[in-house]
């Protein structure tokens, strides 16, 4: 009995043609990347309801958005990817400039000194959780539940670089529920850093002013010449590596966590914060995304 062809002798399964054909598909991504404002919308932002209108009125082709969504994905490689923030009054050509000339003077500042370099930030987590998509059967929304009150606490912390080998360490603090940041505290953790960092350091943080105009803060700093205070560019939270700390505790490890109070809330903070400060690959990973050197 003869055995059926397959593989590359096998004929073609006769099928309906794709409505896009390559040409168009090609013509479609061009007009993609030139960006959704080109094509009237009010911002960079390609939904799949935009892109159905533009393959409409572009191509002749009416399409569901769904159907468009896997075009996108199956066809073009594209992703579903959250959007960025990035604030008005954020001047990118400073930030440009701060990246090109500043932080590498930082650097070669703080290891002619033999100090490490801090990049410091604040934040606080919420006792509702922060909600992020989850996996279940179509129709059946999976329901979290959480406490809907203020509860919160405040943190400090800081990625650091060694003067000679930059290696990477993570130091942090917690408050107490409910207790917000001042520059007291902020004292409180420089001072801390200092006795275990034991040498000079350079400290950089945003313009905040806890930062710029406590006089706590002035006060210590005016007695601690070893510390050197550089400031990030305004409105660029993404040049501070230590805000990735942040969003990878808040966003990654701890979404969905709908802890029953503010304690419990504490203690996973805490096993977050401890477990990434012996992972020193994350911490490179933060640093090269704000544009630091790893080896710097």
């Amino acid at each position: 009995m003869a055995q059926k062809p397959h593989g590359l002798d096998a004929k073609p399964t006769p099928g309906r043609p794709p409505q896009l054909s390559d040409y168009h598909l090609r013509k479609l991504e061009r007009l993609l990347l030139q960006g959704a404002k080109k094509h009237g919308w009010p911002n960079q932002l390609w939904t799949a309801g935009r892109v159905a209108r533009l393959i409409r009125e572009r191509l002749g082709v009416s399409f569901h958005p769904e159907h468009v969504r896997k075009i996108l994905k199956q066809r073009l490689g594209w992703t579903s990817q959250k959007p960025k923030r990035k604030a008005r009054e954020r001047d990118d050509k400073e930030v440009e400039r701060w990246l090109g000339d500043e932080l590498p003077r930082i650097l070669r500042e703080a290891y002619r000194r033999q100090a490490h370099v801090v990049f410091l930030d604040e934040s606080g987590f919420q006792l509702t959780p922060s909600v992020r998509r989850s996996l279940a059967p179509r129709g059946q929304t999976p329901i979290l539940d959480c406490w809907d009150r203020r509860d919160r606490i405040s943190a400090i912390s800081c990625i650091t670089l060694s003067p000679l080998l930059g290696r990477p360490g993570l130091y942090f603090e917690l408050l107490p529920v409910n207790q917000t940041v001042h520059g007291e505290e902020v004292v409180a953790f420089l001072e801390q850093l200092r006795r275990q960092l034991r040498g000079p350091f350079t400290v950089v943080w945003d313009r905040s002013k806890i930062h710029s105009r406590s006089k706590a803060v002035k006060a210590w700093l005016a007695e601690h010449a070893e510390v050197v205070v550089e400031d990030f560019p305004g409105y660029a939270p993404t040049l501070n590596p230590d805000e990735w700390v942040w969003s990878w505790t808040k966003y990654g490890r701890l979404s969905n966590l709908a802890a029953w109070d503010g304690d419990e809330l504490w203690d996973h903070i805490i096993m977050a914060l401890i477990d990434l400060k012996f992972r020193p690959g994350m911490l490179n990973a933060f640093l090269a995304a704000a544009g630091v050197p790893v080896a710097a």
